[in-house]
């Protein structure tokens, strides 16, 4: 009996750790699913960093102000280009399609992902007065990493998350993330850093990022700094196709205060 119960433990340790090596080795295809390039009419501009080149779709050209958006994590941007240039005709847009994404060469890493957004950014600040930011899901941790390294007008969160780490022990519990993950989008203890106003919108029924994250992170916000929406009856995916979320982040926008 005693023999049985050793071979079980042993079977069960080995499978334990062999599933750990297999999470760690291929962790980057649970967070990342690159985008394949779609022709479109838009201008694009490309920005090379780091030996990579990035694509980034440019709306409204020429304008005062700019706004940056970083999609989700299996997001083609340009589906959003439209939407996006009707809703800030004041500001020129970019649409940024990370590492692997849209076009874009390298592979898609969080250091790597941060060093484009710095990068961007102080390329376009030559050329505008000011830049907002704007992050979904995935991109709401690059957009926050930016918004606490760099002087913003404005910053929106989709469906954000309190960080990558807590949302894969939350999903793999009995694997230490915090020893496993290399990419760990903290945006939590980044927001002591961020002095813009922010806007965080979430989806009542987001069946991808559990509301205890979301609500984690805006807890950590000062409250006079954030104004928080919850757009009923919608989903992760989905809550871009209703009209109170077009009308929300227009207005945050458009507002001087």
């Amino acid at each position: 009996m005693f023999g049985i119960l050793k071979t079980l433990l042993f079977l069960i340790l080995f499978f334990y750790l062999l599933s750990a090596i297999i999470l760690y080795i291929f962790q980057r295809t649970f967070i990342y699913f690159p985008s394949a390039f779609v022709t479109h009419d838009f201008k694009n501009e490309v920005f090379l960093n780091e030996g990579e080149s990035i694509n980034v779709i440019v709306l409204n050209e020429n304008k005062k102000k700019a706004l940056v958006y970083f999609g989700g994590n299996g997001e083609a941007v340009v589906y959003s280009a439209l939407s996006l240039q009707v809703l800030f005709p004041d500001h020129s847009v970019y649409l940024v399609n990370y590492r692997g994404y849209g076009g874009s060469t390298g592979k898609p890493k969080e250091r790597a992902l941060f060093s484009d957004a710095l990068f961007i950014y102080d390329e376009l600040i030559k050329k505008h007065s000011s830049i907002s930011i704007m992050g979904r899901s995935l991109g709401s941790g690059i957009a926050t990493y930016l918004a606490s390294k760099r002087s913003i007008d404005k910053l929106i969160l989709i469906t954000p998350y309190d960080s990558i780490q807590k949302l894969a022990q939350n999903r793999f519990p009995i694997y230490p993330m915090g020893l496993l993950l290399k990419d760990k989008f903290d945006s939590v203890k980044r927001i002591n850093k961020i002095k813009a106003k922010v806007l965080i919108v979430m989806a009542q029924n987001d069946n991808v990022i559990p509301f205890k994250h979301s609500q984690n992170l805006i807890k950590n916000f000062p409250k006079e700094q954030i104004t928080v929406k919850m757009i009923l009856n919608k989903e992760h995916n989905d809550l871009s196709n209703d009209k109170e979320y077009d009308a929300v982040i227009k207005a945050f926008i458009q507002n001087n205060k």
